[in-house]
């Protein structure tokens, strides 16, 4: 059917409720969202659902969410893991708690049992949930940092990490196969929870999860004689991660916490908020003017699933506040892990860290100088998630000590297989308190850092895509680059390309040709003189195309003079 022809099927089929009609009634006359509504099914990706809410197959809504579980059960029977169960989490989002409930009921249909928090929890203890329950599978209803428009839908596999391959193919091809609505299978709320199959879990996942948190503790005693001393502004950006960083913060002993009163409670409209994104500079506004008045050491912000953590720091001898990229905290968080186990005699033999194709190089640095494996992985942390499954089998000789990337996503601990906000905000009060007892901020010792191993310095730009014609644009854009490769971007040299669709890394000097010796994405990565590099990617998760690069500066003014520079030439002659 066509886009008219489905919007006409929602209209009359009994099958979708009169306040969908209703919505649907409102755009009777609207021919462009009409189409941009019907003109697909929203895309089960490699991540799962992310759409605008509404009604349409192409947004999500509780019949989107309905057929995409039906596809997941289908092939959880298929792998004969039904009688695990899926663990069921969501954050503040709109239609979240709604959502979460679809899913668990076309399972228990299914046959399936659902182990459904009872409440909105962080991201990553729905991964260490599924290892907590010995699950199959888990689902997250979350978008994660987008618009408030937005809701999605993550899956993950019974590692705890969001689906890699085989799975993540065989469940979007699953899906892909629920093509009508008769084919999905739900019961009610009531007789679910009469046959066993609807469980509402909470506060025992809430104690074990706290309690591998605190084991990442690296200097409990710093903590305690600091606890009084450090100042901490947090703010949860309405979402999910309010109750879960405030106790553990409180609960190591950290006494000085004062959260941004507009940004505390669970809200779905992010009213202060444009974009709940802890990149965004403009969204620290409430916070900075809360920490001015109490004389905070950091701010802390995490998104509406908590699994991504925004930092700024004080400078105590100008005054000045400065915000850290996830390069820089995730880069700040491991200098201090690597080097104080290193010093307690703690770190493990054959240690490795891992990180992604387009993080900052400064992790390599750092890893180099205390003798730890580097790791690269594609974008997107559940490759990081999906090496900690390998060294645990023994497929590599090696033991995870920290996992980064430059999306403001770290993780300490194998406890979970995602990227975990909570902890790295334990985790770098605990830095912050060791630093001040040495008469040092966290500014400080980022300087120290760049002066240590480089002037690193990284950006990102982005190019967003609408309805239907967006998507082809976006496809030509990325099949121009594909074809054509630039010789030069501004001053610096082209050395290679990776193209890891087509697993090809070409030398332009020389034309020879050799493998990226990683899994196939549509990812262009351009190695280039001095070191400097640029990387584009579709995004996984919203309409636009990606844009990274990054440079190594002669000091602080030279690297965002060369970082400006290389984001200009990036954009003009591959945008």
């Amino acid at each position: 059917m066509g886009a008219r022809e489905q919007y006409e099927f929602w209209l009359s089929d009994p099958y979708f409720d009169e306040e969908t009609k209703e919505e649907l009634k409102g755009i009777a006359g609207d021919e462009a969202e009409i189409n941009d509504r019907f003109y697909r099914s929203l895309e089960f990706g490699t991540a799962g659902l992310r759409g605008v809410i509404g009604a349409g197959t192409n947004r999500m809504n509780k019949y989107t969410v309905r057929q995409a579980t039906q596809g997941l059960a289908n092939y959880i029977i298929e792998m004969k893991g039904q009688d695990k169960g899926v663990a069921i989490a969501f954050d503040s989002r709109n239609f979240s708690p709604e959502f979460a409930t679809e899913a668990a009921l076309v399972l228990n249909a299914n046959g399936i049992k659902t182990y459904r928090f009872e409440s909105l929890r962080p991201t990553p203890e729905l991964s260490f949930a599924v290892r907590y329950f010995g699950c199959i599978a888990g689902i997250n209803v979350t978008a994660s940092h987008n618009p408030k428009e937005y809701n999605g839908y993550k899956v993950y596999w019974e590692d705890g990490a969001q689906i890699t391959p085989p799975h993540d193919k065989g469940i979007m091809a699953a899906v892909e196969k629920v093509t009508s609505f008769s084919d999905v299978k739900t019961m009610s709320k009531e007789d679910a929870k009469k046959a066993g199959l609807y469980i509402t879990v909470g506060e025992k996942v809430d104690d074990a999860y706290m309690a591998e948190l605190k084991k990442q503790q690296i200097h409990p005693e710093v903590v305690r004689e600091m606890a009084d001393k450090l100042k901490i502004v947090y703010t949860p950006f309405n979402g999910a991660g309010n109750l879960s960083v405030r106790r553990i913060l409180k609960e190591i002993g950290f006494n000085n916490v004062y959260v941004v009163k507009e940004q505390e409670a669970a809200d779905g409209n992010f009213p202060t908020l444009p974009y709940p994104n802890p990149e965004l500079q403009e969204n620290y506004e409430l916070a900075l003017k809360l920490a001015k008045e109490k004389d905070a050491d950091i701010i802390l912000a995490t998104d509406p699933d908590s699994d991504r953590l925004g930092v700024w720091a004080k400078d105590r001898k100008t005054g000045e506040w400065h915000s850290f990229t996830g390069n820089m905290s995730g880069s700040l968080i491991m200098e201090y892990i690597i080097r104080e186990h290193k010093e307690n005699g703690t770190l493990p033999m054959y240690p490795a860290a891992v990180t992604t194709i387009v993080t900052s190089d400064l992790v390599k640095a750092i890893a180099k100088n205390y003798g730890v494996e580097c790791i690269e992985v594609l974008t997107g942390f559940k490759y990081i998630g999906e090496q900690i499954k390998l060294f645990e089998a023994g497929e590599k000789p090696f033991h995870y000590v920290f996992g980064l990337e430059e999306s403001y996503g770290c993780l300490v601990g194998t406890y979970a297989r995602d990227k975990d906000a909570v902890v790295a905000c334990m985790m770098l009060c605990e830095a912050a308190a060791f630093y001040k007892s040495k008469g040092m901020t966290l500014w400080d010792e980022m300087v120290r850092m760049y002066e240590t191993y480089g002037f690193y310095k990284e950006g990102q730009q982005s190019k967003t895509y609408k309805g239907e014609a967006g998507a082809k644009e976006m496809k030509a854009l990325m099949e121009k680059n594909r074809k054509d490769f630039p010789k030069k971007l501004g001053h610096w040299d082209v050395l290679s390309v990776s193209d890891y669709l087509t697993d090809r890394r070409i030398d332009l000097s020389t034309n020879e040709e050799g493998k990226t010796g990683l899994p196939a994405s549509n990812v262009l990565y351009y190695q280039l003189s001095d070191n400097a590099w640029c990387c584009i990617r579709p995004s996984g998760t919203e309409p636009k195309v990606k844009f990274y690069f990054g440079v190594k500066g002669s000091d602080m003014e030279d690297g965002d003079k060369l970082l400006q520079e290389l984001c200009d030439a990036v954009m003009s002659t591959l945008a």
